[in-house]
């Protein structure tokens, strides 16, 4: 009895394993909106991500600019943003912890550290905190 209990587990082990590596390896869906700028989830902001410094490079840590405005278009001066993210496909997050070190001026924030150390789907998170409100939004990224 003990070893069909011991078998059935093991089965068990190598299907749970089997179909995480599927989903892995999966590639991002078809459908994914890789667009780098939209409106934050309650519509309070308008927010738009580039990196810094030239293409962003798998393992590389590097900056990026968040650019955010109401949605009437002017330039938001005194928010709060914090960073979060990972790959929804491997369930897990960011290698980094990015921060945004400063306000740029004309509704711009630098982010630093951030680091996508393998190719794949990744996801940005911007939390965005002001006056005119608490609202989020996601970027879908993909890294060669």
């Amino acid at each position: 009895m003990l070893r069909w209990i011991l078998g059935g587990a093991a089965l068990l082990v190598v299907a749970v394993v089997g179909f995480m590596a599927w989903r892995m390896m999966a590639p991002p869906p078809a459908d994914l909106d890789l667009s780098r700028e939209r409106p934050t989830e309650a519509g309070i902001y308008q927010v738009q991500i580039a990196p810094q410094i030239g293409p962003v490079v798998q393992g590389a840590l590097h900056s990026w600019v968040a650019t955010v405005r109401l949605a009437d278009g002017s330039p938001v001066e005194d928010a709060q943003v914090t960073i979060d993210g990972g790959m929804p496909q491997h369930g897990h997050g960011l290698p980094t912890a990015p921060q945004a070190t400063g306000h740029q001026g004309e509704g711009r924030y630098l982010i630093e550290g951030v680091r996508f150390n393998m190719g794949g789907w990744w996801e940005l998170t911007l939390d965005i905190s002001s006056p005119a409100g608490e609202d989020s939004v996601t970027f879908n990224l993909v890294i060669e």
